[in-house]
């Protein structure tokens, strides 16, 4: 019997491959399905897109030419629903786990709930610190909250996922009938734990890990997830561990306690899209203290306009009465967003201008003229201009000298803003002496 994996290789790969790796060094089995629907695959998975496609009645390669991603979701997920209760009826399964944001989570849980109460069930999410029950239905579904993004591997995410990985180790060595005291040492090889008190890091850690590295925090959507990722890796090649948070709310908030704790060299806030939801009564808002952290400290930070064109609500019977009449997109079965009108974005054009005026470090808004996320471009569902330049007039209207504004004729998700908005806080980071390189 195996572990299910479930997930999507073509964005998670590297912390997919992670989490296999852990499992397969404490011997248990693993079968690694690939949910993804774009870009290729990281490694070869045991359980194809085609086959998940194919269990739900469609063809993978029409799905992707389709460019739906709501729908691709909503098949991925029906798809291994089947393969996973196929599965444990052949007596093939040990367990299930899964990583992911809304659309890892619902692919991922779909295949949970398809599988009876007692066979060990784990969802690694970065939504488990909010309203869940559309996931986990009436099935024992364990859900983890990833605290950071599942965007890359740093010294939280390592921990999670260690953490995450060692307790499907412990749950499916019960479904074996044995347990870890029967099995062993060999099955806890490879799951030594990475957190160590502070005090101790010095001498138990190599020189070159990356707890040596000064972090930068930033915020990632999946529409504005082309963006982070580029950023990221101009980042990390400066000498800076990255922490990507999923604004998610819980997302938003975990950053800005960091910040306020003093663990954060610079701030990349491309995604204040809970601005939005704060404002509109969405479901991911982080509060009123979202965009004041790092003003405060003085932490160097470069603020973006990613995803305000959306206010994000559950499932489209959870959204209110009152906003029947609004433009939605079903982003995935769970997720339905509605677009933010020219007066909210005015509104929001403010709240951002104001937050970044307060601030005492260095701080730059960098403005994608062209579009603030991936279904906010000509031709996509959320394309409204005339709603944009309220919100790009906005900020242009109330921002104070103080702060820097950049206005770049790119979509936000465009490399060369990508690389823009990384290189601009490195620069600031470097002023202000939080650099590794050039700071001197």
């Amino acid at each position: 019997m195996s572990v299910l994996l479930v997930g999507t290789l073509d964005t998670k790969g590297t912390e997919f491959a992670y989490v296999r790796d852990r499992l397969k060094n404490a011997n248990v089995p693993v079968l690694v399905a690939d949910a993804g629907v774009m870009g290729p695959a990281a490694f070869e998975p045991d359980i194809s897109r085609d086959a998940i496609y194919s269990a739900a009645g469609a063809n993978y390669e029409r799905v992707k030419a389709a460019g739906d991603r709501g729908k691709a979701i909503e098949l991925a997920a029906a798809g291994i629903a089947k393969i996973a209760a196929e599965l444990y009826k052949q007596g093939k399964l040990s367990g299930v786990m899964g990583l992911g944001g809304s659309a890892g989570t619902t692919i991922g849980t779909a295949a949970m709930r398809a599988l009876p109460v007692g066979l060990p069930k784990l969802m690694v999410s970065t939504l488990a610190s909010g309203q869940v029950q559309h996931y986990v239905g009436t099935r024992d579904v364990m859900m983890m909250y990833s605290v950071v993004d599942i965007a890359g591997l740093n010294r939280i995410s390592r921990t999670i996922l260690d953490n995450a990985a060692a307790a499907m180790v412990a749950m499916s060595s019960r479904v074996y009938g044995q347990s870890l005291l029967i099995l062993g040492r060999g099955a806890l090889d490879g799951m030594e734990p990475r957190y160590r008190h502070p005090d101790d890091r010095a001498a138990s850690e190599p020189a070159n890990e990356p707890a040596d590295k000064p972090v930068v925090a930033a915020t990632m959507f999946g529409v504005t997830t082309p963006c982070v990722e580029a950023a990221r890796k101009v980042l990390e090649a400066a000498g800076y561990e990255v922490l990507v948070f999923h604004a998610t709310g819980t997302g938003g908030r975990t950053m800005e306690g960091l910040i306020r704790d003093g663990l954060i060299a610079g701030v990349l806030d491309i995604t204040t899209t809970e601005l939005a939801d704060e404002l509109a009564g969405g479901v991911l808002s982080a509060g009123s203290d979202r965009l004041t952290a790092a003003g405060l400290m003085g932490v160097p930070q470069v603020v973006s306009l990613g995803a305000l064109d959306m206010v994000n609500f559950g499932p489209r019977d959870t959204v209110p009465d009152w906003y029947k009449h609004r433009l939605f997109y079903q982003h995935n079965p769970t997720v339905t967003l509605m677009r933010t009108t020219p007066e909210e974005m005015d509104r929001l054009g403010k709240v951002i201008a104001e937050r970044t005026s307060a601030a005492s470090g260095p701080t730059c808004v960098l403005m994608p003229l062209k579009g603030v996320s991936a279904i906010d471009a000509e031709g996509k569902p959320f394309w409204w201009p005339e709603a944009d330049a309220a919100l790009f007039q906005s900020v242009r209207n109330w921002v104070a000298p103080n702060v820097e504004l950049v206005e770049l004729d790119r979509h936000i998700n465009d490399p060369a803003f990508a690389e823009a908005c990384a290189n601009k806080l490195l620069e600031l980071m470097r002023g202000a002496g939080r650099g590794v390189r050039g700071a001197e």
